[in-house]
């Protein structure tokens, strides 16, 4: 059995840490790591259910004063839970054992289920093209959304009718079984733990209260937004239920490769082609530009294969800011492959003169082996 990790420890908070220091950071980490921004991420769904037990004991007086006092292990009135996969965690959930030490029965945990509940977030993976990131742009999309019911008003029943309460379990939510230190305490099926139930559906959500409906959504990219980059849109996620806030619209940028530039956060990247007579004479090269003009910029003689020169402030934006980064270009030296004889005759000339001696094919590594080898 995996040991669990202090409960303060994985908010990232003392024993010391107030009330308000325990919301704030459950909120920071728990958007951090929510699902819907790491699907299919195991590990990131691991902790996120770790975030929430953690903020479950901890922002609940009552569960924090044992927690502090007793540890994972539970009171010792109950003998410990360890045997019962352990601590908290164990024989019923947290919810029972409290309900059994406290007295709480199944109203202060029917009124939990019944408390505002904050939407769900909704997140849709938008690709772009490399300048709409760049320079920023004004997008429109749709996505689908599950919306509070017109017919009903979103309480589930016929003509809008009210909910009432659950006949199994008297609308406390749950249902007990059994007596003394080994009552049972399981949530009620009639009523999904609500305490209430619906007489009469509505047809048009089947009770559910809720329908999915496709909307529209606009939103700028600022000029600077990067691959990977998650904008919100709060309040455009889906409703919350019991007046809860709605959820937010979570969009996620795909940026489409470009067919000359690389980026690297502000600083664009450019392989430029140049001749062997450039290379060697200098020259005047016309750079090309994102925005699609021409930066001239001069290079020396001899410029070598690879050789990197920068143009400043032709980069890309800072997001939120205005200064832009530069634009680095690495000059590839191109060799002609198709030689007419009186360019190799010239070539030849041109070796000569540099070498003092008639152009002759040079030896390769493979060929100093040979020679060894025959000697």
């Amino acid at each position: 059995m995996t040991k669990k990790r202090d409960y303060y420890e994985v908010l990232g908070l003392d024993k010391t840490a107030t009330a308000e220091d325990i919301k704030k950071a459950y909120r920071k980490l728990a958007k951090e790591s929510h699902p819907d921004l790491h699907p299919n991420d195991k590990t990131a769904e691991a902790r996120f259910r770790e975030i929430n037990e953690a903020n479950e004991v901890l922002s609940d007086p009552q569960k924090r004063a044992a927690y502090d006092q007793f540890g994972m292990d539970g009171p010792p009135q109950m003998g410990g839970f360890g045997g019962f996969e352990g601590g908290f965690g164990g024989f019923g959930g947290f919810e029972s054992i409290f309900d059994q030490l406290f007295g709480g029965a199944g109203g202060r945990g029917q009124q939990r289920r019944n408390a505002p509940t904050r939407g769900r977030d909704i997140q849709i993976n938008v690709r772009v093209e490399f300048e709409e990131a760049a320079f920023g742009a004004s997008k429109s999309l749709e996505f689908m959304r599950a919306e509070l019911c017109d017919t009903c008003k979103g309480t589930g029943g016929k003509d809008g009718a009210e909910p009432v309460t659950c006949s199994v379990c008297h609308g406390t939510g749950q249902v007990r079984s059994g007596g003394g230190f080994m009552v049972t305490v399981r949530t009620c099926s009639a009523c999904g733990g609500t305490g209430q139930t619906i007489k009469d559906a509505c047809t048009t959500c089947r009770g559910s209260g809720r329908v999915r409906r496709k909307r529209t959504a606009k939103f700028t990219i600022p000029p600077g937004a990067d691959d990977g980059q998650v904008f919100v849109l709060s309040g455009d996620g889906e409703p919350g239920r019991n007046g809860g806030p709605n959820g937010d619209l979570l969009i996620a940028l795909s940026v489409k490769p470009h067919r000359l530039f690389r980026r690297e956060g502000t600083t664009l990247y450019l392989e430029m082609p140049i001749s062997f007579t450039q290379a060697a004479l200098g020259a005047t090269l016309e750079i090309p530009t994102l925005e699609g003009g021409r930066v001239n910029h001069k290079i020396p003689e001899g410029t070598q294969d690879g050789a990197l020169f920068r143009i400043r402030g032709e980069g890309v934006q800072q997001l939120h800011g205005s200064n832009r980064g530069d634009l680095v270009v690495r000059v590839k030296v191109e060799i002609p492959q198709k030689l007419t004889d009186r360019q190799k005759e010239l070539l030849c000339e041109f070796d000569k003169e540099c070498t003092g001696r008639e152009f002759e094919k040079r030896k390769g590594f493979l060929d100093k082996v040979k020679e060894l080898f025959n000697a």
